[in-house]
């Protein structure tokens, strides 16, 4: 999946116009940039947010209620869709933050395997399912138990593996949504890896 970049497609007003125009005060045209993103923005708050439905759209409404507020301020030499990911990610992190305790769970990490040496494995991190008479059963227990896994991720870690392997973004967009360093985006990815692999791995052997 693409990066969330500015686009002119056919007869489509551009980005940059209809950010001039919602500065402006218009409703129209901000209405415009929600539909071009509110899809991104709905699925980010529904993964990161795993099991807790109600949260997960508080925050797809409040990231517009606030982007809407503090539009006047934004930069257009800036990329609209990270700055979007960014005030989302912040009220997943406060949100799930405030709703509970993060549970503090052991981040799986194998030095000793080669492949992992010095940063991500190159193999699959998923058991491939595809095949066998049991594949919509066992497609439907893997989704669930991704889902599960993901609940179970620090949400710190897990924004960044939902912003990468679900989103699509790269480590440099990820860097600067969640204002880290390309090399804590990949630590936290590789990590977050891990962690999924170990849950899903055993949901296979069981």
């Amino acid at each position: 999946m693409a990066g969330p970049e500015l686009s002119y497609h056919g007869g489509m007003e551009s980005e940059a116009a209809l950010i001039t125009r919602s500065k402006r005060g218009d409703a129209k045209a901000f209405s415009s940039l929600v539909s071009r993103y509110e899809g991104r923005i709905f699925n980010l708050a529904h993964k990161v947010c795993s099991g807790l439905p109600a949260e997960a759209e508080d925050v797809y409404q409040e990231t517009f209620l606030t982007a809407y507020k503090k539009l006047s301020g934004f930069r257009q030499d800036s990329n609209l869709g990270t700055w979007l990911y960014r005030i989302a990610s912040n009220l997943c992190w406060m949100r799930l933050r405030k709703k509970r305790s993060e549970p503090v769970v052991p981040i799986l990490d194998h030095p000793h395997h080669p492949e992992h040496a010095g940063g991500l494995s190159s193999g699959p991190v998923f058991r491939d399912w595809s095949d066998g008479p049991e594949e919509l059963s066992r497609k439907k227990i893997l989704r669930e138990a991704v889902e599960a896994a993901l609940a179970q991720l620090p949400v710190d870690y897990r924004l960044v593996v939902v912003l990468r392997d679900i989103e699509g973004l790269s480590s440099e967009e990820t860097a600067r949504v969640m204002k880290l360093s390309v090399a804590a985006v990949k630590s936290r990815l590789h990590r977050g890896r891990l962690f999924l692999r170990d849950r899903l791995d055993k949901v296979a052997a069981s």
